[in-house]
C-alpha cells in the first residue's frame, strides 16, 4: 500500500464528484440487496431514502478520497448527539479496492468525528456487506446490540475514539 496515492479531503456532498460517487455507492448497495443490477429508479429512491444533507458542518462532514487524482471512495460522518457520531456511506470504487483506501477513509472519518467532538463512533451494516464488516472489525469496531431499527441494519458496531 502506498498512502501517497491517496488524498482525502472534506467535500460538500452535493459537489458533482461527491454526488457521482454517492450514486455509485447506492447503486452497488441496491444491486447487492436485490441480487441483480439496480435500476436507475431504484437508485434514485435509495438516494432519496438516505439523503446526504446531514453530512455538513457543524454536525457532520463528507470525505472524498482520491487516488492518483481521481475520486476513488468516500465516507460520511454525522453527529448523533454530543460525543456520539455515526459513520455512514463508506465506499471504495471496485477498481481501487485492495490498495488500503478503506482503512484510510475510515481513519479520516474518525479524525473528522473527533474534531466535531465525538468520543464514540457507531455504524450499522447488512449481512451481505461482508467486506465492510471485516474492515470495521480490523479497525477496532466491536459488534454491539442494535441501537436503531433501520430496515436494512443487521449488524451494529461501535468504537471508542477517545
Amino acid at each position: 500500500m502506498r498512502d501517497v496515492d491517496w488524498k482525502i479531503s472534506e467535500f460538500p456532498a452535493e459537489h458533482p464528484a461527491a454526488a457521482g460517487i454517492l450514486r455509485e455507492y447506492m447503486d452497488e448497495l441496491a444491486s447487492r440487496y436485490y441480487g441483480r443490477p439496480a435500476t436507475g429508479t431504484e437508485v434514485d429512491e435509495a438516494l432519496a431514502d438516505e439523503p446526504s444533507d446531514g453530512l455538513v458542518a457543524p454536525d457532520g462532514a463528507f470525505v472524498l478520497a482520491c487516488r492518483d487524482g481521481k475520486p476513488a471512495g468516500c465516507a460520511g460522518v454525522r453527529m448523533v448527539e454530543p460525543g456520539l457520531s455515526a459513520l455512514t456511506k463508506v465506499y471504495v470504487r471496485p477498481e481501487h479496492r485492495g490498495h488500503g483506501g478503506g482503512k484510510l477513509i475510515v481513519a479520516a472519518a474518525e479524525a473528522v468525528a473527533k474534531r466535531l467532538g465525538s468520543v464514540r463512533m457507531r455504524l450499522d451494516t447488512r449481512d451481505d456487506l461482508v467486506e465492510a464488516r471485516a474492515l470495521y472489525a480490523s479497525m477496532g469496531y466491536a459488534e454491539v446490540e442494535a441501537f436503531n431499527d433501520d430496515q436494512y441494519a443487521e449488524h451494529w458496531f461501535s468504537k471508542d475514539l477517545s
